[in-house]
């Protein structure tokens, strides 16, 4: 692992454990060179994705600008930061369980607006009108009334 600070491949791992919910393994390190202490995070991958952007051009996976994206539709709400690793490792598994080395950026913005949409109203309205490019109030209007529609089916089926 290379140094953050002085660049050098000389590290050593000074404690291993598990993150909170076993996800991940944190480990802490040191530079043999310049003795900066640092962190990193192992997880498991299931394969390397390749994502087909909307122009055709494909780019690795990146689950930091997943986890990114997923952040700012949730800022300022009321959702622990657990929880949003939580949603963006299963995310990450439903991706990578689909069997295929390379995804569309679609199936991805549709996964992650599955997701909140159980997660949290707000910010599935908020990714939805950065994924699907709301110009419009009607476009935000049709997005809650999507909402207030499987609002109104959880409802019908709880009083069956």
């Amino acid at each position: 692992m290379r140094c953050p600070s002085c660049g050098s491949l000389d590290t050593q791992v000074k404690d291993s454990r598990p993150t909170e919910d076993s996800a991940a393994i944190r480990r802490r390190r040191v530079c043999l060179t310049c003795n900066f202490r640092f962190t990193t995070f192992e997880r498991v991958q299931l394969r390397e994705l390749v994502v087909i952007k909307r122009n055709g051009r494909r780019v690795p996976f990146d689950r930091d600008k997943l986890l990114r994206s997923v952040q700012i539709a949730l800022r300022k709400r009321p959702v622990e930061p657990e929880r949003i690793e939580q949603v963006v490792s299963k995310i990450v598994r439903e991706l990578e369980s689909l069997g295929e080395n390379e995804v569309s950026s679609e199936a991805i913005g549709e996964t992650v607006m599955e997701h909140l949409r159980g997660l949290d109203d707000v910010a599935y309205v908020r990714f939805a009108s950065v994924y699907r490019n709301f110009r419009e109030p009607k476009d935000f209007e049709a997005a809650l009334a999507e909402l207030s529609s499987d609002e109104d089916e959880k409802a019908s089926a709880g009083r069956k």
